[in-house]
């Protein structure tokens, strides 16, 4: 078991780089670059960058869901000897969820609903957009659209990385002020990148 539950772990963290420094190098990278690009720059740079990246990004993605809930349970929900069923790693004394596992849920509600980003929302309107499919003034609204998605992941991200790491390596009592404080501190760090990703980086 705890052989099995290193490899997931191993695949969970690694599959999470693969899957967030994709998303964070759109953001912070690709997006300012795109603003300087002209068209025929555009035309010469993304039809054989943004397939590549977009596959390792969207199953990046997956592997990282897929993973992640694997590990939960495994180490939440099952329990050798007992079978399936929330244990003490999950729920408190009295039956609820201790502290460790109300910030593991923050976190996985958080990374689902970024998981769902990317494969009903961030991968339709690129395929889409990259296929020729979408076009003319409908191309402009779905682009919006997908980048919009993409700027919530990345503020998202930061507060989910909290909840995956409050509990187990922290020792973090919950609470919805600490959640709350949480996020907020996150999303000026997100916020911070987002202004440097303006301007550094342009000279060596």
């Amino acid at each position: 078991m705890r052989k099995t539950e290193f490899l997931l772990r191993w695949l969970h963290v690694f599959t999470g780089i693969i899957w967030l420094g994709h998303l964070y190098f759109f953001n912070f990278v690709n997006a300012p670059l795109q603003a300087v690009l002209d068209d025929a720059g555009k035309k010469a740079v993304n039809p054989k960058l943004m397939p590549r990246a977009l596959w390792w990004f969207r199953w990046g993605a997956m592997a990282t869901f897929l993973s992640g809930l694997a590990l939960f349970i495994l180490i939440y929900i099952y329990t050798p000897g007992f079978g399936f069923g929330a244990n003490m790693l999950f729920k408190g004394a009295e039956g609820g969820l201790n502290d460790r596992g109300r910030w593991i849920m923050w976190g996985m509600l958080l990374g689902s609903i970024m998981w769902f980003n990317v494969w009903f929302i961030i991968w339709p309107a690129q395929k889409g957009l990259l296929s020729g499919r979408i076009t003319g003034d409908a191309a402009g609204s779905v682009r919006a659209r997908a980048a919009l998605t993409s700027r919530i992941n990345t503020y998202l991200s930061a507060p989910m990385l909290v909840g995956m790491l409050a509990a187990n390596h922290a020792g973090m009592s919950f609470s919805y002020g600490a959640l709350g404080a949480a996020a907020l501190l996150t999303f000026a760090v997100i916020k911070a990148a987002y202004v440097h990703s303006t301007f550094v980086g342009q000279g060596v």
